[in-house]
């Protein structure tokens, strides 16, 4: 069933963060078996891959990004054959399995860690300028008075990728996950990996080091010498059938600079996450868009496109509505290349803005008070009390009974069908993840998107209601359509002439 090693060019993937989607032993924690248990959920939603958040064994010290054996599951997600069964019965559905990869930094419970061998991460004498992406200093001093790096939590010390003992360890790593049958790797924090030679201070700056995403780098990002661990790891991708890819997470000073991450030689995708930044405004989103498309085809390879994930607020709330929420989704379904779903955005969940303080477990709310916890709420299934959960390890909003899937299962307005709906008509007009795109002339607050003769989008970001200007059928209205045919405000229309 899993023919087309082109499979990822225009996949539709969808990010299960496996705490937080189903649990099948009751503990309060999703786990493997659940991902299992719901796999005709995601067989009946249309997704043609699923990529698994990390389930390695690891303290949690920030959510499974600390990895102690990158060779085994953490026994709150399962076992090995847990996830052996979850990947032979997903590929039988003709689903396949992408895993997170965390190669930047493991965890302090690491054996290697744990065993002292220093010259496997990153010691000096003294400490730099360098900030954790969690705040603070991105040094921790230990007994002998020396220091090691982290650019995230002090239990994440950065392995050190001039030896050659760790590439050896990681191309290992890829091995043994290929030879189990995994599609593909995300690979977390990909520019990360080199630091500049000598570690040099990055200087007095405005504002968090991190968010020097401009004009400049910083001496501990996307420095060149992270091409050539991909270029390492290509070969062997190569050397397993059925198209197995890899995925950077990458957030780097350009687009230009993203393009040097994909490539023949290289890894086949980056995340697009400039999308996902946009605003909800027609010029904002054709912006993006174009110079997207534009780096993309220097290099050879579709682009990816993404609205929420595990590290940022969800889009309904982020672009203000659901309304919105809905219109944004079927613009990006409608584009050219892959796109990445998070869990739940399917049910049209917000983020949860009210999680009380002593219930959150963000590593970045432990140190410079922002959380990611809102965004990872696990899924309600059922309406039912516990929304299909027991003493859920985050608090599910009791409001969330009326978004649960069993509500929407049945309502043909409900976003759930509304997804269901866009990725059946995607497979059905592959133009819709291929093909071309002409802008069609449109006013200021709206997109009006040919992407094959006689298939439109248009999205309305105004205020009023607007006369789409071709002629179609409707295949599908991220809302209601006026009385006359109009495009209401916040809403995305498919039309085939």
């Amino acid at each position: 069933m899993l023919g087309n090693d082109d499979w990822w060019r225009d996949a539709v993937v969808y990010q299960v963060y496996p705490r937080s989607f189903a649990d099948a032993n009751g503990d309060g924690v999703g786990d493997l078996a659940g991902v299992r248990e719901r796999l005709d959920y995601l067989a009946e939603l249309g997704v043609d891959a699923i990529w698994l958040s990390p389930f390695y064994t690891s303290p949690m010290a920030d959510g499974g990004y600390d990895v102690a054996d990158y060779r085994d599951v953490d026994p709150m997600f399962g076992t090995l054959a847990d996830f052996d069964a979850l990947t032979a019965d997903a590929h039988a559905k003709g689903i396949r399995v992408i895993v997170d990869l965390v190669p930047n930094h493991s965890s302090d419970q690491h054996p290697w860690f744990k065993a002292g061998l220093r010259d496997r991460y990153i010691f000096r004498d003294a400490p730099n300028d360098w900030e954790s992406i969690f705040g603070g200093p991105a040094w921790t001093q230990v007994e002998d008075g020396s220091w090691y790096l982290h650019l995230f939590a002090p239990e994440q010390p950065d392995l050190n990728w001039e030896n050659p003992e760790v590439r050896a360890e990681f191309r290992d790593i890829l091995r043994f996950w290929l030879d189990r049958g995994v599609d593909g790797f995300r690979i977390d924090v990909a520019h990360g990996m080199i630091k500049a030679a000598g570690l040099p201070d990055v200087g007095k700056k405005d504002g968090p080091q991190a968010e020097m995403l401009g004009d400049e780098q910083v001496p501990y990002f996307d420095q060149d010498g992270v091409h050539d661990i991909y270029r390492e790891w290509r070969p062997i991708l190569d050397s397993y059938p059925g198209g197995r890819m890899a995925v950077a997470e990458a957030w780097v000073s350009s687009p230009e600079r993203l393009a040097r991450y994909v490539g023949p030689d290289e890894l086949h995708q980056a995340f697009n996450f400039e999308f996902m930044m946009a605003d909800f405004h027609a010029k904002s989103f054709r912006s993006v868009i174009e110079k997207s498309l534009a780096e993309a085809e220097l290099v050879g390879a579709p682009t990816t496109w993404v609205l929420s994930n595990h590290d940022k607020p969800r889009h309904v709330t982020r672009h203000g509505s659901l309304a919105r929420a809905r219109a944004a989704t079927l613009l990006m379904l409608a584009l050219p290349g892959s796109a990445y779903l998070y869990n739940g955005e399917e049910l049209g969940l917000p983020e949860v803005l009210d999680l009380p303080d002593e219930l959150r477990q963000d590593p970045a709310f432990l140190r410079r008070g922002e959380s990611r916890d809102g965004c990872r709420v696990p899924l309600p299934w059922t309406s039912s009390e516990g929304l299909g959960w027991r003493n859920p390890w985050l608090p599910i909003p009791a409001e969330w009974a009326a978004l649960s899937a069993e509500a929407q299962h049945d309502d043909p307005a409900s976003t759930l069908n509304l997804y269901r709906a866009a990725l059946r008509l995607r497979r059905q007009h592959p133009a819709l993840g291929g093909g071309t795109l002409t802008w069609l002339d449109s006013p200021e607050d709206v997109l009006v998107i040919e992407r094959e003769p006689g298939l439109v989008v248009v999205l309305n970001t105004g205020d009023e209601p607007v006369r789409p200007g071709v002629a179609g059928e409707v295949l599908l209205s991220s809302g209601p359509l006026t009385d006359d045919g109009s495009v209401p405000p916040d809403t995305t229309v498919w039309l085939q002439g």
